[in-house]
């Protein structure tokens, strides 16, 4: 049970017995005390001065009274200002925290609790690389299932590739009208950056018919349906749908490209995916669900035989969920999916890690598994994100001015050689080390900058900003943590020695650190709770910022006694322990020395 936990339980416990009157724990507001006054937590009283019939002072006075004559051990003093009860907690409890906790390499992680959750997160198209829009996608939906493993949940990665459709067919014919039978080999060309390039010379294609139809006297409208690049795509994914071997073949070898190039930056990035769906295999689903919605009167059809459901008493519109061709859309084809991973998986939390363009959608698609009675549409939970642009603006896929996740983190790489260099701390490093150590603090640095945002704010990336390794960077943080491990590496001898723990008071900074360390767990919850890595990242940062006034404040190797020497290494040795996990749950390695 964490401090704060315990200080609602003994509120509550203390207020049945002065008044007799019930007070569930959780109504305990407690607040971290502020730096000015006295005290490590601070209880809020203004919600039971009514009906306890007490004055702030009085009320506070009792309860504080109470508390250091009862939980001696717990509580060491207490004051009073205006109606909060500002709590010091004992030394002892805090000396024991620090020596029962520093070697648990896991602090803060949570065991099973026997609940499972899907995450669907990446949902790439297989006509272009992944860009940057997709390493924010990637690297949240990686980090709320490792969050939400570390609170105990049973997590299932999953991701949609969109293999199917126009957009796919446009990069086909691209290829077969420009590339002479060239292949990602043939050109020492990544798989998906090679077909990404057909999709932009497919669209620098498209405009230049479009402009001689339209020079030619037809509107632009017009012009945009008979251009012949168009026509002819139309008709390949016509036969596609029918099953054209021809088609079909070459569908399977262009996407068989991309896959080994996202596998390629997958890799390269850290995620990963227990299982994969195919929208070519699961664009025909929900069609029985749409038959079964007819019955139950949840959708209704129009005279043109398009099926619709009506959603404005719900506050939203009409929606298209059948064709009158027949054929499904989008929302259809999610639901059925829902429905197929329900079946598979049997998940009680399904999350979909989709940018906030998508709001609309996913509302609708909640809504209507509900009204349809599924099994799977509680637990929908749509984790929506802004968008993430560049300080020279928006990024556009089809006009090839996206910014590739493949050059992104190699320019990312070469930052983090250009700024280590600079220091000249690395001269005892082996080439593979240094080779490695770029890695770790480049992509590092790319992940923290992302994930330090609320996922639902927009956000520009800024490369040089983001590496910095003095600010709110995931370096400055790798950085702590390499200085501890030194730290430890240094004082092996003292640590092992293990001296009797010191039982003076603990220091304004020693203390601060140990309450920064003890709320690790709770922040790990918070973010689970939220689906919010952020909350995180911001934790994690303010720890390695606290250890770094601490240790700049105090020495370990020279401590004032042996006993305060061996609390020091082991208050370090907790801190390690911690940056290591936190970043961890972000997808960030922290290195052993830098």
């Amino acid at each position: 049970m964490s401090i704060v936990q315990q200080i609602k339980q003994f509120t509550s416990l203390a207020v049945k017995s002065l008044y007799n009157y019930d007070l569930p724990a959780e109504e305990v507001l407690i607040n971290a005390t502020k730096p000015e006054f006295e005290g490590d937590y601070t209880i809020v009283l203004f919600s039971l001065l009514k009906p306890l019939k007490k004055s702030p002072d009085t009320l506070g006075n009792e309860l504080g009274n109470y508390f250091t004559q009862q939980y001696a051990s717990f509580f060491s003093g207490f004051n009073i200002i205006k109606g909060f009860l500002n709590v010091t907690i004992a030394n002892e409890y805090w000396l024991q925290f620090i020596h029962s906790s520093y070697h648990h390499t896991d602090f803060g992680v949570q065991p099973g609790n026997g609940e499972k959750v899907m995450v669907e997160y990446s949902s790439p198209n297989t006509n272009k690389p992944l860009h940057l829009g997709h390493l924010r996608n990637n690297f949240l939906g990686w980090s709320i299932a490792e969050i939400l493993k570390a609170n105990g949940y049973d997590v299932v990665k999953t991701c949609i590739v969109n293999d199917r459709g126009i957009h796919i067919c446009k990069s086909m014919i691209a290829w077969q009208l420009f590339a002479n039978g060239a292949t990602p080999a043939s050109t020492h060309t990544k798989g998906d950056h090679f077909v990404g390039d057909y999709y932009v010379k497919f669209n620098d294609e498209y405009k230049k018919q479009i402009e001689e139809l339209i020079a030619g006297g037809i509107s632009k409208d017009e012009a945009e349906k008979e251009a012949p690049i168009m026509k002819a795509t139309q008709q390949m994914l016509i036969d596609w749908e029918a099953g054209k071997p021809d088609v079909i073949e070459l569908w399977k070898t262009m996407n068989g490209w991309v896959y080994e190039g996202f596998n390629e930056t997958y890799k390269q990035i850290g995620s990963d995916f227990a299982k994969t769906y195919y929208e070519s295999d699961t664009y025909l689903l929900g069609k029985d669900l749409v038959e079964s919605g007819l019955q139950k009167k949840v959708f209704f059809q129009k005279e043109d035989g398009s099926v619709w459901i009506d959603l404005t008493a719900d506050g939203l519109d009409e929606k298209l969920v059948r064709r009158k061709d027949g054929t499904s859309v989008y929302i259809t084809q999610d639901i059925g999916l829902a429905e197929l991973k329900q079946k598979e998986f049997n998940a009680q939390q399904s999350i979909y890690v989709v940018g906030d363009e998508q709001n609309y959608h996913f509302k609708v698609l909640k809504l209507i598994c509900e009204k349809l009675q599924l099994p799977s549409a509680e637990g929908i939970y749509h984790l929506s994100y802004g968008m993430v642009e560049l300080p020279t603006g928006k990024m556009k896929s089809r006009e090839g001015t996206v910014v590739d996740a493949d050059d992104l983190v190699e320019e990312m790489i070469h930052i983090a050689k250009q700024k280590t260099e600079e220091l000249g701390k690395v001269k005892d490093f082996s080439d593979d080390e240094l080779k490695e150590l770029y890695h770790t603090i480049g992509l590092g640095a790319l992940k923290f900058f992302l994930l330090r945002v609320d996922p639902k704010k927009k956000m520009i990336f800024n490369p040089e900003e983001s590496i910095d390794f003095h600010g709110f960077t995931g370096p400055f943080i790798q950085y702590t943590h390499a200085r501890i491990k030194s730290i430890l590496r240094k004082n092996t001898e003292s640590f092992a020695a293990g001296h009797k723990q010191d039982s003076t008071p603990l220091l304004p900074l020693e203390k601060q650190l140990s309450i920064q360390l003890e709320v690790f767990p709770s922040i790990i919850a918070e973010a689970a709770a939220e689906h919010n890595p952020s909350t995180l990242a911001i934790y994690v940062f303010n720890l390695a910022k606290i250890f770094n006034s601490f240790y700049n404040e105090h020495s370990i190797s020279n401590a004032e006694t042996e006993n305060k020497k061996i609390l020091r290494l082991q208050l370090a040795q907790l801190t390690a322990n911690v940056l290591k996990t936190g970043m961890h749950l972000l997808g960030i390695k922290v290195p052993e020395r830098m």
